[in-house]
């Protein structure tokens, strides 16, 4: 394993608690990332040297690349870490923005949606990402998500169980897509299938289960979602099915 890096001036430095933990994200080295936010706790989630990150503005490149190498394991261990911030401090880590040159400004949920990711997108949501953050563009997650449903009918399961994990999480649908749902809404109705389209269209309310689990998931602890009986659970808030897809 690495234990020094070259800066920009020619020096050769140890790595950081910060700079060592995005080095276990991109080699999957869990038992180092655990090492590290044991021993370090939230310092290894603080903002590397612009060697390692360009956008000094942004504070979350861990998340975003835990979440574009699908790194889940790690991303259970950070949000597990993160608890130790205050309320105001963790909904900043969480809907922070990325880097503008790799991740397009994006935050860590909106690029969950691009890339398709469920199991990620559901240890955001469930541990307090807004669904509600828009990005440059003025795209929620949802717009991000659905512009890739209407790309490709690749991968659609995974991105049918991202559009229900974003569902539960957001009682008021608010999003920019929704006329363009409304003006196509043969073409929609097709992606989507008839009853997820009214739900997003604002055509009919969701049903009065889904409303429960909206109620359910802003009432129950994060790590307790993966624990609920199977008989609360629609068929793709199951986790251990993701896990068997992945």
């Amino acid at each position: 394993m690495e234990v020094f890096h070259w800066e920009d001036d020619g020096r050769a430095c140890a790595y950081s608690p910060c700079e060592a933990m995005l080095y276990a994200l991109v080699h999957d080295h869990q038992q180092y990332a655990r090492y590290l936010l044991n021993r370090y706790s939230i310092q290894a989630l603080e903002m590397p040297s612009r060697s390692f990150c360009c956008c000094q503005a942004s504070t979350t490149p861990h998340l975003n690349i835990a979440v574009r190498y699908n790194r889940v394991n790690i991303l259970k261990m950070i949000m597990d870490s993160a608890r130790v911030f205050s309320e105001t401090e963790r909904q900043s880590y969480l809907n922070r923005h990325g880097c503008v040159h790799i991740d397009g400004g994006k935050t860590a949920l909106q690029l969950t949606c691009d890339l398709v990711r469920p199991e990620c997108l559901i240890l955001l949501l469930g541990h307090g990402a807004s669904p509600y953050v828009t990005d440059r563009s003025g795209d929620t997650p949802l717009d991000c998500l659905l512009n890739q449903i209407c790309q490709s009918d690749f991968d659609m399961r995974r991105k049918h169980v991202c559009l229900g994990y974003l569902i539960l999480f957001m009682p008021e649908l608010r999003f920019r897509m929704k006329s363009q749902l409304q003006t196509n809404a043969l073409q929609w109705k097709t992606l989507l299938g008839e009853q997820a389209f009214q739900w997003l269209s604002g055509t009919a309310p969701p049903s009065l289960f889904v409303q429960a689990m909206q109620k359910l998931t802003q009432s129950i602890p994060p790590e307790q979602l993966d624990s609920l009986p199977d008989f609360l659970k629609p068929p793709d808030f199951r986790l251990h099915q993701l896990q068997k897809m992945a």
